[in-house]
């Protein structure tokens, strides 16, 4: 049984540390969430567009309707023809980057442009993807932090909420709501491009324009920069973002890929305790699978006692999530059980994602081609 447990017990031990602040992040996400929203200076909320998304017009009319006294909306694009006609709601104000440098991501060329055009007033920048549809109170939820003292930049996350749902649509929701288990109290390790903010001159100050300069991730590099500064990124739990688009499997593993890819250039970090602790993981669910079906009875109890905490964790993430988003309580009626029963299974797919993004530094990005190069403070194409 030496090989047995030499699997199982290190599955055991991560699958119950996994546990470890979910009380104390249940709490911070409800006194965020219990936040009023009393700060409120002018903002420019900043969408890069690049083609078609489901939903698009959706989306962007949500981004035109939040529920913040003085915003303007800037569309982006490195041309007219990458906005799709009809989708453009009557208040967004269209800027086209025109970009060329072929060191830097097209979207990072695009914000840069986006930046230099907001209003001379605005004192907050926030940032959205094209690809969700946030809430009414998303700008809210993500200017309340950067009034704390040391806080340079806040961030939210995705949900994927897809309608109808397909399999793969169910699973990469299931599959990204990890990550949301890394925010929480304290200082977040990294922001999500559809959902940060900075103060305007915490941007200037902790000179994200020059980590974005030859960069291709747009988020990692904010989060450099801002960590430099000696600066914290905080969780905006109420801008968590519903994500509505489906994919199929092919469509989902690309992505994941990329990803992860990402990642393991930019965020070293982050990506070996991964794939070591998942390594672990499924060996540790596989050698209890083949254990009982030889007849070892306690094989059973040990795969019930690794696989729990996961599913039990899973199912916390929807509860806090619906918390966050109660426009989309009939979604979580409905599918919130995802997100515990199908942990097994997208642990195993984890694995095959960071496997696959172990190999080749090359990913395709809206329709462009990037040679990932990690360095001490950037990623190149």
């Amino acid at each position: 049984m030496f090989w047995y447990w030499l699997f199982a017990g290190p599955a055991l031990l991560l699958a119950f540390f996994s546990l470890r602040g979910e009380r104390k992040r249940a709490a911070y996400l409800e006194s965020r969430l219990a936040e009023n929203g009393e700060y409120l200076p002018p903002a420019s909320v900043i969408v890069p567009v690049k083609g078609e998304d489901e939903g698009l017009r959706e989306n962007l009319a949500a981004l035109a309707a939040l529920d913040y006294p003085d915003y303007e909306l800037i569309v982006v694009a490195r041309t007219g023809a990458d906005i799709p006609p009809g989708v453009l709601p009557n208040r967004a104000k269209v800027v086209l980057a025109h970009g060329g440098d072929p060191h830097t991501g097209e979207k990072i060329q695009n914000l840069l442009v986006a930046v230099r055009a907001t209003r001379k007033r605005t004192a907050i920048f926030a940032f959205a993807d094209s690809d969700g549809r946030p809430t009414r109170r998303w700008l809210r939820a993500l200017v309340a932090p950067l009034i704390e003292p040391g806080v340079g930049a806040s961030t939210g996350y995705r949900w994927f909420t897809p309608q109808p749902p397909t399999f793969w649509s169910l699973m990469r929701g299931v599959w990204d709501a990890v990550a949301v288990g890394r925010l929480g109290p304290g200082d977040c390790g990294f922001a999500w491009g559809g959902a940060m903010a900075m103060r305007k001159e915490t941007f200037f100050e902790a000179r994200v324009p020059e980590y974005w300069n030859g960069a291709v991730s747009d988020d990692y590099a904010l989060a450099d920069a801002v960590h430099a500064a000696g600066l914290t990124i905080a969780f905006a739990p109420g801008a968590l973002t519903p994500c509505f688009e489906r994919v199929t499997a092919r469509r989902f593993f690309s992505w994941a890929r990329r990803q992860m890819t990402i990642t393991r250039v930019y965020r070293r970090e982050l990506w070996w305790p991964a794939i070591v602790a998942h390594a672990f993981y499924c060996g540790g669910m596989a050698a209890s699978v083949w254990a009982s079906l030889r007849g070892h009875r306690l094989a059973e109890w040990a795969l019930i006692a690794q696989l729990s905490p996961g599913m039990l964790k899973g199912l916390n993430r929807a509860t806090l999530a619906k918390a966050a988003l109660p426009e989309c309580e009939p979604w979580f009626r409905r599918h919130a059980w995802v997100h515990a029963m199908w942990q097994p299974l997208a642990t195993w797919i984890w694995l095959i994602v960071l496997a696959a993004s172990a190999f080749g530094n090359t990913i395709e990005w809206r329709g462009r081609r990037y040679h990932l190069r990690g360095d001490s403070s950037n990623i190149r194409v």
